[in-house]
């Protein structure tokens, strides 16, 4: 019997660091979606804070967009559309990483049960192996 019960304790073990490792990748893509989030946030708010500057101009007031080294004259109704586009876009993205960031978390939930579990389980065979 102790010799059923030391495998078991040993299989649980196994186990339980397998989730253990589970556990923590999940924990750092979250760390990673909270960084990634963190960027699109800094760059929502300047952007955001492009189009009230836009919208300040006068319509024949010169906008210039710098591509790579160079500054290049661009439309205000162009430049107007190509900011309201990348605010859809990083809007789109800070809400995909809210769905992403939700499943991760109900994931790791899921997982800690998991790890506490095992760990209960292991406790208990070890107690009751001492106990005989």
């Amino acid at each position: 019997m102790a010799v059923a019960s030391t495998a078991a304790v040993r299989e649980l073990q196994r186990d339980l660091e397998n989730q253990a490792n589970v556990l923590s990748k999940i924990q750092k893509d979250i760390a990673k979606n909270h960084q990634v989030r963190k960027q699109y946030t800094v760059q929502l708010g300047e952007n955001e804070l492009v189009l009230k500057e836009l919208e300040i101009l006068k319509e024949d007031a010169n906008v210039y967009k710098l591509i790579g080294p160079v500054l290049v004259k661009q439309d205000l109704a162009e430049a107007n559309a190509n900011v309201r586009k990348r605010i859809e876009y990083i809007s789109g993205e800070l809400k995909r990483l809210d769905g992403t960031l939700q499943d991760l978390e109900d994931q790791q939930n899921g997982k800690r049960e998991t790890v506490l579990k095992l760990q209960q389980k292991i406790q208990n065979l070890q107690v009751s192996k001492t106990k005989q």
